[in-house]
């Protein structure tokens, strides 16, 4: 390179063995080119293995399905959120491509993030969920207990990693004795849910395995896919056997575990969970055979002290006499019951006369005489005071056309045909004069002979 005004050659640095360039300088170069040549752009992504540490910054990834850019948010930027990250997530990202030069990563320096909608694993999942919840495949009703002395285990998971041989040594040192069969595959990527199905399938079929555990380490949302997939769901729920879903991380959660009948936060608790200590079942053991000899001795005792005392007792001693006393206590009930049996039928005899006298007291023939009698007295009491006993002493009804009695005179009844009932037979007439102001003793008795009083003649007054 030619310096200006100078006519001199400067080389650049890094373009020969000569002058090379340090890694940090060209970590710095190409943030700047980066920086400068970039600015700041909106991306259209994914979110995967978002991490949120204790510093309040958020890391996470960005994908899409070709390709992957790494994200960094700081706390300030991450406060500003107004929404639940997570992964699988589709959102829209805006911020700055950089370098972080301890990695010599490029990497997306976050200002903002809006959500997009679900994305399309994290939408799967939840579509599948609802659809699996439907057809009750996560009702507690169906979940089978596990059994208490597993002997043989059958471990679907990948050959490969530390998962198996961490269940191995955990299973070995609490239950030595167990059995462990496994069936090898793969637990991410194409082919690995098919794979795990069948398994699954292949346990389920075999008669002397007694639970099956699904294992796999933990990862991401797209890592643990195999375990979301419905073929995977359907062999659990298919299966004959208990089963037990050992995926991921204590935060991790897949449809499998919705599904299997226990779910246990990491493979290496499912092994914890399935069986039991060894020595907490010795030292359970021998608790169990001291109460059953204390209990044991406790009976003996109780029999043993039982059988001194009957042997000790009046009963055994003198057995005739107890004899003889019991056929006296049989004389005496004896002779109780005949003199109750005499007494109650002397008592039944005496309550029969008692009857038998009511009923000749109350003989339907007397009560019948005594009823007639009486109704006699009654109609000859009711014949004096009904009307035909006053019409024979003299007394007549007189009725108008109609037949109502007449009780009152009154001129409006002048001219109207009556009709007279008398003692015997009835009489017809035509009012022609009525006199309300008369009574009964003014028409039996005529005005002639009653008597007049004397005038100027006054009662004479008493003298003392």
């Amino acid at each position: 390179m030619e310096e200006p005004g100078l006519g001199l050659e400067v080389e650049t640095p890094g373009a020969s063995a000569q002058n090379p360039v340090s890694v940090t300088d060209l970590t710095a170069t190409i943030r700047d080119l980066l920086e400068t040549g970039l600015g700041e752009v909106w991306v259209a992504a994914e979110i995967s293995n978002l991490r949120a540490p204790g510093s309040g910054h958020l890391y996470f990834t960005l994908k899409d399905a070709t390709a992957t850019l790494a994200a960094v948010m700081f706390q300030r930027e991450a406060r500003r959120v107004s929404f639940s990250m997570a992964d699988g997530q589709a959102v829209l990202v805006r911020g700055s491509i950089t370098v972080y030069e301890a990695r010599g990563q490029y990497q997306i320096q976050v200002a903002e993030v809006r959500p997009r909608g679900q994305g399309t694993l994290q939408q799967r999942f939840e579509e599948l969920k609802r659809k699996l919840q439907a057809e009750n495949l996560f009702d507690s009703n169906r979940k089978r207990d596990l059994p208490v002395f597993p002997e043989v285990i059958g471990v679907v998971t990948s050959l490969q990693g530390a998962v198996l041989q961490d269940m191995l040594q955990i299973l070995q040192r609490r239950a030595p004795g167990i059995r462990i069969k496994v069936r090898g595959v793969r637990v991410q990527g194409i082919g690995a849910a098919e794979e795990i199905a069948a398994a699954i399938g292949a346990f389920s079929d075999e008669e002397k395995v007694d639970l099956v555990v699904v294992a796999r380490g933990g990862g991401s949302l797209e890592d643990l896919w195999a375990f979301n997939e419905e073929i995977v769901a359907r062999a659990l729920a298919a299966c004959s056997l208990p089963t037990i879903s050992a995926v991921g991380h204590e935060t991790d959660f897949t449809i499998a575990d919705f599904v299997a009948d226990l779910r246990a936060p990491t493979p290496s608790a499912a092994a914890e969970l399935l069986t039991r200590d060894w020595s907490e079942w010795r030292e359970e053991i021998g608790q169990l055979r001291t109460r059953l000899d204390r209990t044991a001795r406790q009976i003996l005792t109780g029999y043993r002290q039982q059988l001194s005392r009957l042997a000790s007792s009046y009963a055994l001693r003198e057995p005739r006499r107890i004899v003889r006393q019991w056929a006296q206590r049989i004389d005496d009930l004896q002779i109780n019951l005949h003199a109750a049996a005499h007494n109650s039928i002397q008592d039944r005899q005496h309550e029969l006369r008692l009857l038998q006298a009511r009923l000749t007291a109350r003989h339907p023939a007397r009560e019948l005489e005594r009823r007639r009698s009486l109704l006699a007295q009654l109609f000859a009491r009711l014949r004096a005071l009904g009307p035909q006993a006053t019409l024979d002493r003299g007394y007549a009804l007189v009725v108008d056309s109609q037949g109502h009695p007449l009780t009152k005179a009154a001129k409006a009844l002048e001219g109207q045909p009556v009709q007279i009932v008398l003692s015997k037979g009835t009489v017809e007439a035509t009012l022609t004069a009525t006199h309300p102001e008369k009574t009964l003793i003014d028409t039996l008795i005529p005005q002639s002979s009653k008597p007049t009083p004397k005038k100027g003649k006054s009662r004479p007054k008493s003298t003392l």
